[in-house]
């Protein structure tokens, strides 16, 4: 998803989600008897591949934005690809965590992991010359390369030789694929104009929403450093939690009410269930305007595979522009040099709801598959541009950005100081703090504001952004969670 802000407030969104091939209907994912295999099963099979939309989408920003020569964009990653690159201790744990996965193909075993079969270990030069191949091609003659002729093929194939159905992913899924432009989401917090990616992703909204549901608590006099600051957050990510799971999916195929969600009068009316001296019993869904009757709800996997860029011109044009292949190593099936992505385990793998109601975010050929990334780019009260953020790390990336956003405008932290703040977050009936942050010695007061259930954990979240300092210029950051698990020898 990719997100542009101009200095003038002009918003441009384009989604380059992957698609279901056309022959996925809503029983895609389930075994023959009507059960719902393991989330494993599902994932290392063609089932979980979606049509990619990355080479489409870059295709077409740069079309309609980019300045420097298309070819000239690919040279780095040619260049890593081509002569290697060095094993640093995040790849190195990332494979041997998912080894089954990054090793499931030849290829994979080929480039990544030695002849011993284990993971090839930090300080080791590796190269992909089938990758290097792959992006020169793409560089010399754009995305046809990849979508049409033998690319495209190799991608079909290997899907179809992994699907357990007469009927799999196709050539001319692959020729058809499109990246959209899209209408942004946009909301207001402090002044402050926020805008982000709709549907199908609910990433906008669900930053959008928070933050609606939290301007009427005075954060700045409360603090960074005050378990009732994080509270208040963790109850309003609950609320939108709750919508966004009831409401979100691919809006080509249903009804999703996106107005009706970040609308101010309803945002505040959600925002009159937080307490903030106790914890909400049930944060139960809304009824905004336009609400359908179809459900969005599902299972949402956790995942390693996303990146996020931010980046501001001289105009100070900002970008977000978030980009994954879902799992760390995706479906574990290689193509062309690279792993094929495993997006359509974010649809729900089960078509119906408790109450027998039709999941709204339910497989179907074409449609492209709930996502939580929330790119976003913020302007101050003045107009002027002030911050581009995102992340990665599944269902926390809205979270992770609504947080920065905060440190951001309520606490005026730079980028790095924000991005770096402890991360708290709700899960089901219980909420995770950061270990090793004053967040784990607040456990207590938490669980006195009704918090029963709390995980003390590292933190899964990788975040990135660019925002103008206080003092003039600008700041990039990214997570300094990051800079500590990548140290090379």
């Amino acid at each position: 998803f990719f997100v542009r802000g101009a200095a003038d407030g002009t918003v441009t969104t384009m989604d380059g989600r992957e698609t279901a091939p056309a022959a996925a209907e809503p029983k895609w994912f389930l075994a023959p008897d009507g059960s719902v295999p393991s989330f494993d099963q599902s994932q290392a099979s063609g089932l979980s591949v979606g049509v990619p939309g990355n080479v489409a989408l870059a295709w077409k920003a740069h079309r309609q934005y980019g300045k420097l020569p298309w070819a000239a964009l690919f040279q780095p990653a040619i260049a890593l690809a081509r002569d290697g690159f060095v094993v640093n201790r995040q790849l190195f744990n990332s494979a041997t965590a998912n080894a089954e996965l990054a090793g499931a193909s030849p290829a994979g075993r080929a480039w990544l992991f030695g002849t011993d079969g284990k993971p090839a270990p930090v300080g080791t030069r590796v190269a992909n010359p089938a990758l290097a191949e792959t992006l020169a091609d793409i560089a010399s003659r754009g995305p046809d390369a990849f979508y049409q002729g033998r690319r495209a093929q190799v991608i079909a194939t290997t899907v179809a030789a992994a699907t357990p159905r007469p009927r799999a992913m196709t050539e001319a899924d692959i020729a058809r694929y499109a990246a959209k432009d899209r209408e942004p989401v946009c909301g207001s917090y402090r002044g402050y104009r926020i805008c982000g990616m709709g549907p199908p992703s609910s990433g906008g909204i669900a930053v959008v929403g928070i933050l609606g549901m939290l301007e009427r608590f005075d954060l700045k006099a409360l603090g960074p450093q005050n378990p009732t600051t994080w509270h208040l957050f963790l109850e309003a990510q609950r609320l939108a939690y709750a919508d966004r799971e009831l409401y979100v999916a691919d809006s080509d195929f249903v009804t999703v009410p996106v107005r009706g969600l970040i609308d101010r009068s309803y945002l505040a009316e959600r925002s009159r269930l937080i307490s903030p001296d106790r914890r909400l019993a049930n944060a139960a869904p809304g009824r905004p305007a336009g609400a359908p009757i179809a459900r969005a709800d599902g299972d949402e996997p956790a995942e390693n595979g996303t990146s996020h860029f931010a980046a501001v011109d001289a105009a100070g044009t900002l970008v977000s522009y978030t980009s994954t292949i879902e799992a760390a190593f995706g479906s574990g099936l290689m193509a062309n040099g690279f792993y094929l992505n495993n997006e359509l385990t974010d649809f729900s793998r089960r078509p119906t709801g408790a109450d027998g109601k039709p999941v709204a975010n339910r497989v179907e050929g074409g449609k492209r598959p709930r996502s939580s990334m929330a790119p976003t780019v913020v302007w101050d009260p003045q107009g002027h541009p002030v911050l581009a953020v995102g992340a990665a790390g599944g269902p926390t990336i809205p979270v992770q950005t609504a947080r920065a956003i905060i440190g951001f405008i309520d606490f005026g932290l730079t980028p790095r100081e924000a991005i770096g703040l402890p991360f708290v977050m709700s899960f089901g009936d219980g909420i995770m703090l950061e270990k090793g942050t004053w967040l784990e010695s607040a456990a207590e007061r938490f669980r006195a504001l009704g918090h029963a259930q709390i995980v003390v954990r590292p933190a899964p979240v990788k975040a990135g952004a660019v925002g103008r300092l206080k003092g003039g210029g600008w700041q990039s950051a990214r997570d300094p969670r990051v800079e500590t698990n990548v140290e090379v020898p």
